[in-house]
């Protein structure tokens, strides 16, 4: 399933149906009296986040969206129908912006959280609403009034605990595949993976977290170079930053660490805030191994941890995930 992370609609709202004059012609009653009933409302629009769905490609195919209109009120005192809601699920994850005023809505980040973007009209009033002792045959009512319609613009942000950044190629899909049930596509080119990846890992048979991998970035993504920062949004939920990089790239692995970082930066400074966790990649291969300790010294002076791994053979695997763990706890209890 192609992956889509934004989608703008246009909601409608039901109208309220109008109120109705009418008269009692009754056989007994030989004055007989006003006795029309009032519109009923207009269906609101109704946003509700749900876990059944996981990206908005529904919302590529249809884009308007319409809910019931009040029916009419009729003599007798009838009041017409209020009109069906329109209900619409969206992933878990999801927030709501208003495409006129670009401002927030809502924002969907728990499930069956429910919001009305679009209020229905109000039905109008018969002429029985209008009877007084100064005005006892009233000829006038109420037209219903019109639901409100809008446009929105739909951000799904894929809600994970940690996320995988760094250069393409350095190998963030193979430690998604090895450490959680997500099945990635691994490639030697660059940009193999073109969307932003979920995994659950479990630990030790007793808890699990969600892990994100997001399509490598290089510099000047926040430029639009490569795929762009595009899917940067997807890690601003996440309470932790694991940094992969590739001691095999023809560059300094700390230079490297340093361009990530600054893209992030250029992106939003709470996403060079978060908790990070530094992974070596690629510890397998002898050159790399060879260098590690001067690696770990390197990153050591600027006070940073290096986690050496192969997602190859699973070397260093086990630590690194007993750190992210001990990490998210931390950040759960600050």
């Amino acid at each position: 399933m192609k992956f889509i992370d934004t989608a703008d609609i246009e909601v409608r709202a039901g109208n309220g149906g109008n109120g109705c004059v009418s008269f009692r012609r009754e056989k007994y009653v030989p004055r007989g009296g006003p006795d029309g009933g009032d519109g009923g409302n207009g269906g609101h629009i109704i946003v509700r986040s749900s876990l059944r769905l996981s990206t908005l490609i529904d919302f590529r195919y249809v884009r308007h969206y319409r809910a019931k209109n009040g029916v009419h009120g009729k003599g007798k005192n009838m009041y017409g129908r209020n009109g069906d809601d329109r209900i619409i699920e969206v992933p878990v994850g999801t927030q709501i912006y208003d495409t006129g005023s670009d401002t927030l809505i809502a924002d969907l980040s728990q499930p069956g959280q429910e919001v009305v973007i679009a209020q229905g009209g109000k039905g109008g009033k018969g002429n029985s609403r209008f009877v007084s002792a100064t005005h006892q045959v009233p000829l006038e009512c109420e037209p219903g009034a019109p639901g409100e319609q809008r446009r929105i613009r739909l951000e799904l942000k894929l809600l994970a605990d940690a996320g995988l950044v760094g250069f393409p190629n350095v190998g963030k899909s193979s430690l998604i595949r090895r450490i959680s049930n997500a099945q990635p596509r691994v490639a030697d080119y660059p940009f193999t993976t073109i969307a932003p990846v979920l995994g659950i890992v479990r630990y030790k048979d007793e808890k699990s977290f969600v892990v994100a991998d997001i399509p490598g970035l290089i510099e000047g993504a926040h430029q639009g170079k490569g795929l762009g920062d595009q899917f940067l949004k997807h890690i601003e939920r996440t309470k932790l930053i694991v940094h992969l990089l590739d001691a095999t790239r023809d560059s300094d692995p700390y230079n490297d660490y340093c361009i990530i970082n600054n893209e992030l930066q250029r992106y939003s400074t709470s996403l060079i805030k978060k908790e990070q966790i530094v992974v070596m990649n690629k510890i397998d291969i002898p050159v790399v191994r060879n260098r590690l300790i001067d690696y770990k010294e390197l990153f050591r002076v600027h006070g940073i941890d290096l986690y050496p791994v192969s997602c190859v053979s699973g070397e260093g695997i086990d630590t690194l995930i007993d750190a992210i763990v001990r990490r998210l706890e931390h950040t759960e209890q600050v």
